[in-house]
């Protein structure tokens, strides 16, 4: 007699339950990119604060199709992809990784069709383009000045491009990135600065800043899970040791701060928060881990970041993270920030928690 584990239990019951709101979405709410809710509702004029987030949506439904075989997925992940195509030569914006690895990537590795590299590579040498030789690194949109740690998480696109076309001044310059980011944004002990500012005039690197922690010397939740992601996601594909080295320091951090079930606060270095809980760092962090312990040679390691997504994904499938499908909420987690300063999708669901939580779901039920 087969017996199915209890993660095993809820994450399926979580994918049937995520499909049934993205169809929801779909279909309330046509051709619409959702970015955070406002009481429970993804429908809303609420500030955008920035244009990052139309990739999560078809990542989400390219995810569902992949695990269902549903052909209504597909369609729709389809059309939702070429809603955001325009975006490939956008270079107001430092998230085309978000917008294009997440949506069109997908739809290449099922298709293989060659408009789709196409694209991809566009993006992915838009996203090179912004790149700055005084200071080495690609600004953020705020202005020239302004490196995110957000950034990590799009280089995987831009290296993908170098490889594509055999750029190997395409391939420096992300590589300059990334280490550049692991010096001014990294600290000794693996915890991470969400910005960090330059003299654009000389490139000398001033200070460290934020706009969605509690200082710029403390530890914003999200930043320190996009680190241990892209961080993993350079060392894939340049292979350059640091890389690693800095992706499982920023898990070691991760580790020693968050509680064991695996969700962190907006901010650890915060006093008696607010909001106690940021449930799209830890999909994040989930994604993360399990690429370390992909990456990882190191046996050990890798099951130590194995369980860790696991224990992540454990959490997350259940209340108060996941939503009660009777209560009228749309997404598909609650309890996740968008931007406590400015007080946007605070204690909501976001787009890119719900994509995350469902990359880290679908990899765990492919084990």
């Amino acid at each position: 007699m087969t017996t199915t584990s209890p993660l095993r239990e809820r994450a399926e019951n979580a994918l049937g339950y995520a499909a049934r709101q993205l169809r929801r979405l779909v279909s309330n709410h046509p051709d619409y990119f959702p970015l955070y809710t406002e009481d429970g509702k993804w429908s809303h004029e609420g500030e955008a604060w920035t244009n990052w987030c139309e990739g999560f949506l078809p990542g989400q439904l390219w995810l569902i199709h992949q695990q269902t075989g549903d052909p209504w997925f597909r369609e729709r992940a389809i059309h939702y992809c070429r809603l955001i195509e325009h975006r490939a030569t956008d270079t107001s914006v430092h998230d085309l990784g978000f917008l294009f690895w997440s949506s069109w990537k997908r739809w290449y590795d099922e298709d293989h069709e060659e408009f789709q590299r196409h694209v991809i590579i566009e993006a992915g040498q838009t996203a090179g383009s912004r790149f700055r030789e005084k200071g080495a690194y690609l600004p953020s949109f705020v202005g020239p000045q302004s490196i995110f740690i957000d950034i990590m998480m799009n280089v995987g696109i831009i290296y993908y491009a170098a490889r594509q076309t055999r750029d190997a001044d395409l391939l420096r310059r992300v590589n300059q990135h990334c280490l550049t980011t692991r010096r001014y944004l990294v600290r000794g002990d693996g915890s991470t600065a969400h910005e960090g500012i330059f003299d654009t005039e000389t490139g000398e690197f001033l200070r460290q800043s934020t706009h969605q922690g509690w200082r710029g010397d403390s530890i914003w939740a999200r930043g320190l899970a996009w680190a241990l992601y892209g961080f993993g996601t350079a060392y894939r594909f340049s292979g350059d040791a640091r890389f690693l080295q800095t992706a499982e320091a920023c898990a070691a951090c991760y580790m020693e701060h968050t509680p064991s079930y695996g969700v962190p606060p907006n901010d650890w270095l915060e006093p008696e928060p607010r909001h106690p809980h940021e449930s799209s760092a830890a999909a994040i962090a989930a994604s993360g881990f399990q690429q370390l312990a992909r990456l990882t040679t190191d046996p050990l390691r890798a099951q130590l970041y194995g369980g860790k997504a696991r224990r992540i994904i454990y959490t997350l499938c259940a209340p108060p993270f996941l939503i009660d499908e009777d209560d009228g909420h749309e997404g598909i987690l609650r309890r996740a920030m968008y931007h406590e300063r400015r007080n946007l999708g605070v204690n909501q669901s976001v787009m890119w928690g719900d994509h995350f939580f469902l990359e880290a779901l679908c990899h765990y039920l492919n084990e």
